[in-house]
């Protein structure tokens, strides 16, 4: 039982990590990498590493995704009041 969980966790790390390069909107893809960071989570919880979970659910999903999403909107902010520059 453990084994068939575990494969499944490793699929849905693939299927994420496959999202989070294949998405064209910033925002989408720093999601996709919150979900990353939580099935890493649940990765190491069933490798019996809890600490390294908790750690790794708040740091890596909760505290990074949202630097990211702050930085994004940032940047699309300066973006909209200096002009993207494009043709």
């Amino acid at each position: 039982m453990i084994d068939l969980m575990h494969t499944a966790v490793l699929i849905m790390l693939l299927l994420s990590a496959f999202f989070v390069l294949w998405l064209k909107e910033l925002i989408a893809s720093a999601i996709a990498l919150a979900a990353f960071s939580l099935t890493l989570a649940v990765e190491f919880y069933i490798l019996q590493a809890p600490d390294v979970a908790i750690a790794e659910a708040a740091i890596g999903a909760a505290l990074s995704t949202t630097i990211f999403i702050i930085a994004i909107r940032a940047c699309s902010t300066v973006r909209k009041i200096q002009g993207d520059g494009r043709k």
